[in-house]
């Protein structure tokens, strides 16, 4: 099997090849133009006399340009897809390699009050948002983010199918972001959907016909004025009234364009999406779902899409100065895409919805897919139905360099709760943080950093990291109160693994103490599961009391007057702390 780097090495170089044939194509394309545009040019100037033969040569030489300029911006919409491919991937080389963090880092969704992702480092600078993510689109963004934080534990069996189908089309997935990519204003969809739904008619169904009853009555006093049957003031008369019509409707008119405008570029490249979705074969029932939810009796999404597409192209054609004045004077050219915008919206608004969550679904499952083709000695969780929560094997977290990183294998029962303890540095914050991101990820269907991982789907609740808010004059201690109760409502009413780092720092040693023991005492009883990692090794002596409560520790060893960490899961008690050491070993004191 082909690694993923080397697959990625190979896509890069086959279209920087493509990208440089593509170069000179367009230049031969660039010169040719110029070239029928001179010979035009000279052929109506040396056979300007002749009528007869000007009128077919500029009628030729015009449609050879016009075709030539359609077959240039084919090369060069070929070009752009291509960079984006490259761009696509150079960027899994460099991810591969380690480099992630100058990457889209979501920090927009960082919320302290989430149930999970603050303390595991979700969103922000080098987090796993930033690792996971490949959407293209912002409502794929939005929607990768939600996944991640809803903390659903439904149809996981199904998602995990969809990863593993996805992960096996690695040149799909390309093919659809670098097209996604390729949108130059990505507007926000619901910002597309809200003016849909919200949008006001203003022109009547009598401009069905108006305009094309007007279109042809200019072409007949046209001609006739060209052939001077009639005068040109009266030809001119008529250009005004065009004029004063599209006029009388400018402020709405005007309104409209600038909206539409927003638009176009995601309804350009947004058909070309729902192309790509509507013609692949998809053998899971998760996708084949969504597949299903585009489709229309009569038409493709994707045509539709694209015909709303080409009028929003020609109601841009009124930036065209000359266009913008002759075109609204003697066709009513504004009226007749306004009429057709809005007819479309009549006919489709209502389905608009279902193709943009189409859109955004397999951009966010490329994302997944993605991850799961990257690493694919990573396992998908098997779901269990007996007492056990959680029995991994060799689980690590995936942030962390193959090299560098130290796995554990990990087993805990319904109701049961772990005590870790440890020094400074030994690996307890990042032991849960592992725990706590294999937990998401194997309830949003990705395979998990583990030799082996069997689970019962369970929601996630942490208390890791908590601050004081001088906004809201609210001390770090009443803060993390806040956070505690938070955990207590919740786990009222559905079931949670709870992950607590260190509770109670703000107050004194024999108060935590004593509030900790209560706290993890409720928390027992209430028949809950999960870790807390503490320095308080007095809060072990639980473990005597209660059949549900063991005691874990991460070591820290002294060897030739330095601090060594093994940074693996062991049963029992830490003895051994190092804060003493290490500030007579730096010096401090």
């Amino acid at each position: 099997m082909q690694k993923p780097i080397n697959f990625y090495i190979s896509e890069r170089d086959y279209f920087t090849k493509k990208e440089k044939s593509l170069k000179k194509k367009l230049y031969n394309s660039s010169f040719l133009r110029l070239m029928i545009f001179i010979s035009t040019a000279i052929g109506i100037y040396y056979f300007f006399a002749n009528v007869k033969l000007v009128i077919p040569l500029t009628i030729i030489g015009l449609g050879i340009f016009i075709y030539l300029i359609v077959k240039h911006n084919d090369l060069r919409y070929q070009q752009k897809k291509i960079k984006e491919l490259i761009k696509i991937n150079q960027k899994e080389i460099n991810i591969l390699n380690g480099d992630y963090k100058n990457y889209d880092h979501g920090d927009e969704f960082t919320d302290a009050n989430h149930f999970f992702s603050f303390d595991i480092d979700l969103f922000g600078k080098g987090s796993f948002f930033q690792y996971l993510n490949r959407t293209a689109t912002k409502s794929g963004k939005q929607e990768l983010a939600r996944i991640l934080t809803e903390n659903s534990i439904n149809s996981i069996e199904e998602k995990q199918k969809a990863v593993a189908e996805l992960s096996k089309k690695p040149k799909w997935r390309q093919d659809y972001s670098a097209t996604a990519k390729m949108i130059s204003v990505d507007t926000d969809s619901k910002s597309i959907l809200n003016w849909i739904k919200n949008y006001n008619f203003f022109v009547t169904n009598h401009f069905s016909f108006i305009p094309l009853v007007f279109s042809f009555i200019s072409i007949i006093l046209i001609i006739l004025s060209f052939l001077m049957i009639i005068p040109f003031s009266a030809l001119f008369v008529w250009f005004l009234i065009g004029i004063s019509i599209i006029f009388f409707y400018i402020k709405k008119i005007n309104d409209l364009y600038n909206n539409a405008n927003k638009v176009k570029s995601n309804f350009n490249q947004y058909h070309k999406l729902l192309d790509l979705i509507e013609n692949k074969e998809f053998t899971t029932p998760f996708l084949q779902g969504k597949q299903k939810e585009i489709q229309t009796e009569k038409e493709k999404a994707s045509l539709i899409l694209k015909n709303f597409s080409k009028i929003l192209d020609a109601f841009d054609q009124r930036n065209n100065m000359l266009f913008g004045i002759l075109g609204n004077g003697f066709l009513l050219w504004d009226l007749q895409q306004s009429f057709k915008i809005e007819k479309w919206i009549k006919n489709y608004g209502d389905k608009v919805d279902n193709w943009f969550e189409a859109i955004a679904f397999f951009d966010v499952q490329n994302s997944l897919a993605n991850y799961h083709f990257n690493y694919p000695d990573h396992t998908f969780p098997m779901i269990n139905k007996d007492n056990m929560v959680i029995e991994s094997k060799n689980l690590g977290h995936p942030l962390i360099k193959n090299e560098q990183r130290i796995n554990n294998h990990f087993t805990i029962q319904n109701k049961e709760f772990f005590i870790i303890t440890g020094a400074n540095m030994a690996g307890k914050s990042t032991f849960l943080r592992t725990v706590s991101l294999s937990i998401v990820m194997a309830n949003i269907g990705l395979p998990v950093c583990a030799e082996k991982y069997e689970y019962t789907p369970i929601k996630l609740i942490t208390s890791m990291r908590t601050s004081d808010s001088l906004s809201e004059d609210e001390s770090y201690f009443f803060s993390e109160l806040k956070r505690l109760k938070f955990i207590v409502e919740e786990i009222k009413t559905d079931r949670y693994f709870i992950v607590l780092d260190e509770i109670l720092k703000g107050t004194n040693s024999t108060d935590k103490a004593i509030g900790s023991k209560k706290f993890v005492e409720k928390l027992v009883n209430s028949g809950s599961t999960g870790i807390i990692a503490t320095h308080d090794l007095s809060l072990c002596e639980i473990e005597k009391d209660y059949t549900q409560i063991k005691n874990k520790y991460f070591d820290a060893e002294i060897l030739n007057d330095e601090l060594h960490f093994d940074y693996k899961l062991k049963k029992g008690i830490c003895q051994n702390m190092n804060a003493s050491f290490l500030l007579k070993k730096m010096k401090i004191v």
